[in-house]
């Protein structure tokens, strides 16, 4: 019988294959009390299995292959941290000496603990780390128990071992997707050299390891499908639409057809794109648009320069400060983190954001989010940063000395006022002036701000009499335009990037910008949507910055483009209360 199931769309593409059946992960845990004699002895035994997955996934890091994605090893490094963290191997001895409980039960209580207050964070991000603790959890169990891992991987590109959970080997042959519960980082990485052409998982969203590493693999997947782990058995023939967030189960002939010939048509869409990347992106009027990338690590300067950027347009540098149990990196880690970035990109502009952390995350040096009542609209961001001006400094002080080798660009996050803007160039006044002293030599900076709020919008020509140039993060500025919290499910099918408000909160900054004679970016996902890249060129908007997967894409669009055109269109747009099918009938 043919169904589908439908989850969330993290990795574009069609795959096709037979279902191999990852085994949940999941264990029954036997709770007893233990003798106060035992004590030691339970430490020591929960230690032990804690040792030995540590000791199992550095061995993985040290003969990780020099192409596995960075993305991965970013995870494994958040893996180690998690099992060697305080909190939880404190937590699972005071159980132990307290409670008497067993060491599994200790580790299960001590998780839950953990867990809740991953619940309750904000930031999406963070809150889909659970999982990550989870199966640390979930690994050290296995070890406890004497319980092989729950997957063996292929062994070959062609053949298959019908180890996976029964598969018959009859089907050893055909393409194959992975469904599973969840995916480990440790898990993902054994697939990476697999035959596995897509992957399905019951958990996870948007920046759930599993999405963030089948992007880099450029494998098509859904997360978020719910039981797709229960409802889909071993060697069922499976289609992952990873366009729509589609799995379609047992197809009709028919429908295989029609996805085997979108999968054709979508591989050869790629291959005619490519040939776009070195092809100038100037629309058919003459005006030269400028295709910037985003990235998270130095690492992605790669995928950014196979795509043809022209450099970065916004480099998000607090993930350089994620996963470190509250450690802050110095500034010479920081300086060598930029300057590989800019050795990257090979001469382009590297655009760098400050610090983008808030009240919800847990590297803030104790802060915590019970304690604020709204953490989106609390100590966040930049309001972050002045709060902490050593720790700002010495971000400020890693970028200048990276600006001595190529061409930066600073970028704040969230301004709201000019007294903001005042304090913040005061703090890089002062970063200059500690170099000084020091005798450091540093280079020049453009400097900009990311218009995120309403506030900032509407106080653009103000904010563009002391800065260099302005990016438009739309992300942030529909969220708190239409006070909606993207995270949340009751309310996130109310996010629309192309409300009527928000589209003239842009359309007032492009303007005002290029009044100014000031460079003006849009670098939210906006600015990757193909659907929207006409609009913004009527706008008047000429630099657009986005995942480097999306920008040929962008690209083609603007290739077809006559932008002198659009602009009596655009205008018609944005005064409709309907631009979306103004939009879409245009299309």
């Amino acid at each position: 019988m043919t169904f589908a199931i439908h989850g969330l769309a993290v990795a574009p593409g069609i795959a096709i294959g037979r279902a191999v059946i990852a085994v949940s992960s999941r264990m029954e845990v036997v709770h007893y009390f233990i003798e106060p004699h035992q004590i030691g002895d339970e430490i020591k035994r929960a230690r032990r299995a804690r040792d030995t997955v540590v000791d199992e996934l550095k061995r993985m890091q040290e003969e990780m292959p020099a192409d596995v994605p960075h993305e991965l090893a970013a995870l494994l490094d958040v893996h180690l941290m998690l099992l060697q963290d305080e909190l939880l191997e404190n937590g699972v001895k005071r159980w132990i000496s307290d409670r008497l409980y067993n060491a599994e039960w200790a580790l299960t209580t001590q998780l839950e603990l953990i867990t809740r207050q991953f619940d309750e964070m904000e930031d999406e991000y963070l809150r889909e780390r659970k999982a990550d603790l989870e199966q640390v959890a979930e690994r050290i169990l296995r070890y406890m128990r004497g319980v092989a891992s729950p997957v063996a991987p292929p062994s070959s590109p062609r053949r298959a071992q019908p180890v996976l959970a029964g598969m018959s080997e009859d089907f050893a042959e055909d393409p194959l997707v992975l469904v599973a519960s969840d995916l480990s980082p440790a898990d993902m990485l054994q697939f990476k050299n697999s035959v596995f052409a897509g992957f399905v998982t019951d958990v996870g969203g948007k920046t759930s390891h599993t999405a963030i590493v089948a992007r880099s693999m450029d494998i098509p997947a859904v997360v978020g499908a719910r039981s797709a782990s229960q409802l889909v058995r071993q060697d069922d023939w499976v289609v992952i639409d990873g366009d729509a967030g589609v799995v379609i189960v047992n197809p009709s002939s028919i429908i295989l057809e029609e996805y085997g010939f979108r999968q054709r048509q979508v591989s050869l869409e790629r291959e005619r794109l490519s040939r776009l990347r070195h092809t100038p992106a100037v629309t058919l009027d003459g005006q030269s648009i400028r295709l910037l990338a985003n990235i998270e690590r130095p690492g992605d300067c790669e995928a950014a320069m196979r795509g043809g950027a022209a450099g970065v347009g916004l480099f998000r540098t607090e993930f350089l400060f994620m996963g470190r149990a509250g450690k802050m990196p110095d500034e010479d880690e920081q300086y060598a983190s930029y300057l590989e970035a800019l050795d990257g990109m090979k001469g382009a502009p590297v655009t760098i954001r400050t610090i983008d952390i808030g009240a919800d995350k847990p590297l803030d040096k104790g802060h915590r989010e019970q304690s604020v009542l709204n953490p989106a609209l609390g100590l966040r961001s930049i309001r972050w940063s002045l709060a902490d001006a050593s720790m700002f400094r010495t971000q400020l002080r890693a970028i200048l000395r990276a600006a001595r080798h190529g061409p930066v660009h600073l970028l704040f996050p969230m301004l709201s006022g000019v007294g903001e803007i005042r304090q913040t160039l005061a703090q890089l006044d002062l970063a200059r002036a500690e170099l000084d002293t020091r005798g450091v030599a540093y280079g020049t900076l453009k400097i900009g701000a990311m218009i995120e709020v309403p506030a900032a919008a509407l106080m653009v020509r103000s904010f563009l009499k002391h800065l260099d140039y302005v990016s438009i993060g739309t992300n942030d500025l529909v969220q708190y335009t239409l006070a909606i919290d993207r995270a949340d499910e009751a309310v996130a099918h109310l996010y629309d990037p192309m409300h009527p408000a928000v589209l003239r909160l842009i359309a007032d900054v492009i303007a005002a910008a290029n009044e100014a004679g000031k460079e003006v970016s849009v670098c939210g996902e906006t600015a990757g949507d193909v659907t929207m890249t006409r609009l913004l060129l009527g706008l008047g908007l000429r630099c657009f910055s986005m995942h480097p997967a999306q920008i040929l894409a962008v690209k083609q669009e603007i290739l077809r483009a006559d932008a002198a055109k659009l602009t009596e269109w655009a205008q018609t747009v944005l005064d409709s209360d309907d631009p979306q099918s103004l939009c879409a009938a245009a299309a």
